[in-house]
């Protein structure tokens, strides 16, 4: 009986991994073989060459930032602000999608076949976020700059080194700045 292969799918996600904490040149195969405790060997049975594994990686990351959670979304239910709103915490304030994500955007910029695909995730983002909004506002060039506010806080707030006055909380902010695009008042529930 030979030894049992690493799976296919641990190798995707040490690489996903790696690149999280340390961008995509440090997505290499000896380097996750040591990670995983196995020899270099067994990633030939799954995957032609790096390249390969890059992009099964980036399939995988769409596929959890887009279907994944767009599936979340809809299982939950809620109104179109509710959806929204969790949406993109499952996208920019997850442990796991969004150490990815940002990972990507950096990729991005120096790859442009990463860029098309980033572009395509982002239309897929900015979509749900035009549908949302699109229920409680009609004129069309306000939802576009709601969606680009909603999806630029989401995204900026991650480089955003500012302090806010008073000590408020980041967070709190951030939820602030949502309910303004979202059209919320204060001391307002959505329903």
């Amino acid at each position: 009986m030979g030894a049992l292969r690493t799976p296919r799918e641990k190798w995707i996600e040490a690489g996903l991994q790696a690149l999280a904490t340390g961008g995509v040149d440090t997505v290499r195969i000896e380097t996750l073989a040591k990670t995983l405790g196995v020899t270099k060997g067994g990633f030939y049975g799954y995957f032609a060459d790096r390249d390969a594994l890059l992009a099964d990686m980036l399939d995988t990351w769409e596929r959890e930032s887009t279907d994944d959670v767009i599936a979340q979304v809809e299982r939950q239910g809620g109104d179109a602000r509710d959806k929204v709103r969790l949406a993109g915490r499952l996208t920019f304030s997850s442990d796991r999608l969004l150490p990815i994500d940002l990972a990507v955007r950096e990729w991005a910029r120096r790859d442009p076949a990463v860029a098309e695909r980033l572009r395509r995730v982002d239309n897929k983002r900015m979509r749900l976020a035009r549908e949302a909004i699109g229920t409680f506002c009609t004129d069309p060039d306000e939802i576009e700059a709601r969606a680009l506010l909603a999806f630029c806080t989401a995204i900026g707030s991650h480089f955003l080194a500012a302090d806010h006055p008073g000590h408020t909380p980041r967070a709190l902010v951030i939820a602030r700045a949502a309910d303004i695009i979202l059209d919320i008042s204060p001391g307002r529930t959505t329903g």
